[in-house]
């Protein structure tokens, strides 16, 4: 095969696997852009916090930071670490349904067991998404877990999450009241990680 026929046969290889992966469905590309930062860490800012709180905010002022981590099935499940300063309880779990994708949040001591409001969450079957934004209404499971803690407000919860692969991720909580956080991460300069609890 000459240079000319080797060029174009690579060229035809890398069109056929571009194509293939727009034709895939919105879940599989979100998860394989947030699993292309496997290992990594990032560090993020509250962009989106409304309405204010007269209560303390946990947030303010600490450093935030989101490890993508749980890569060993990364087309099935991704577990991404959210540190909150020197509280490291928090991972958000994605995972590859029939339908798309489901969000959970699982919650944990310092020394790894678990807390009593965790695995609360929602799926995208209802809305196919996108391969840049998922969103995840609270399922009834999660329902059920927030009436057992006397967790009124979040009865009525949405989930989303954005990705711009090597630019951005988005993590929002929004609600019909007019609550909405946000907190995003700059993708393009990863940082050193601090290990979650319970590993």
């Amino acid at each position: 095969m000459n240079r000319r026929s080797l060029a174009a046969a690579l060229l035809t290889l890398a069109f056929s696997a571009g194509a293939a992966m727009a034709a895939a469905p919105a879940a599989d590309r979100f998860l394989a852009a947030l699993a292309a930062h496997c290992g990594q860490a990032f560090a993020g800012r509250v962009v989106a916090n409304r309405p204010r709180s007269a209560a303390p905010d946990p947030f303010e002022g600490k450093p935030l930071v989101m490890h993508v981590r749980g890569c060993e099935s990364p087309a099935r499940e991704l577990r991404v670490p959210f540190h909150v300063g020197e509280d490291r309880s928090r991972t958000w779990v994605l995972t590859r349904t029939a339908a798309g994708l489901r969000l959970k949040h699982d919650h944990r001591h310092a020394d790894g067991s678990e807390d009593v409001l965790s695995h609360y969450g929602g799926e995208t079957a209802a809305a196919a998404g996108s391969a840049r934004r998922q969103e995840f209404p609270v399922d009834a499971e999660s329902i059920a877990v927030f009436r057992r803690a006397g967790s009124q407000a979040s009865l009525r919860n949405t989930w989303a999450m954005e990705i711009e692969s090597r630019r951005r991720f988005l993590y929002e909580l929004s609600r019909p009241d007019g609550r909405l956080f946000q907190v995003e991460f700059d993708l393009s300069r990863p940082i050193e990680p601090p290990a979650p609890w319970g590993g």
